[in-house]
């Protein structure tokens, strides 16, 4: 879905979520129902950090293609700081 912006005269800009492709140059305001014009505007693009967009890609596979584990991992070693954590 995209988000589309639009100006009626009266009541002035408005956003409009629709599929990609799909907005037409007027559409009616939601709040007069008069015909309000497409106002062309930047994208809204942002960059994220490599492990953001490492994990994103990551969740975005797991929908079609999960990764399945077929063996229980080695108990892993006890972190030499744990060890000089106070025990009751």
């Amino acid at each position: 879905m995209a988000t589309y912006a639009y100006r009626c005269q009266d009541c002035g800009p408005f956003e409009v979520r629709l599929p990609m492709g799909t907005a037409g140059a007027a559409t009616g305001c939601p709040a007069c129902g008069s015909p309000a014009r497409r106002v062309f505007t930047a994208p809204g693009l942002g960059r994220s950090s490599p492990a953001l967009s490492a994990a994103r890609a990551r969740e975005e596979r797991s929908q079609e293609a999960p990764e399945v584990v077929t063996r229980v991992t080695p108990e892993r070693p006890e972190h030499p700081a744990l060890s000089r954590l106070p025990r009751p």
